[in-house]
């Protein structure tokens, strides 16, 4: 008998919780149509930014980590055991 008092409590709580519960609104599942690429004016993907700026710069990192790694074995040649 002690054992059903004490689910009463816990029954009513959680009744009380559920038809206390709001509704939660969210995104739709469906996805909105097709409006184009929003980096360009309806034409479809296209180069953003500036490529060459990019090309050079991705150059220019792999002649500096040459001419680096060049004067690094220079100046350490000498110390072979």
């Amino acid at each position: 008998m002690r054992r059903i008092l004490a689910v009463i409590p816990v029954a009513t709580v959680l009744l009380a919780w559920l038809a206390l519960a709001a509704t939660t609104l969210a995104a739709s599942p469906t996805p909105p149509p097709a409006a184009g690429d929003p980096r360009s004016s309806g034409q479809g993907p296209g180069l953003v930014g500036d490529p060459l700026f990019a090309l050079l710069a991705v150059v220019g990192i792999g002649v500096l980590s040459v001419v680096a790694t060049l004067v690094y074995v220079r100046l350490t040649a000498g110390r072979s055991a």
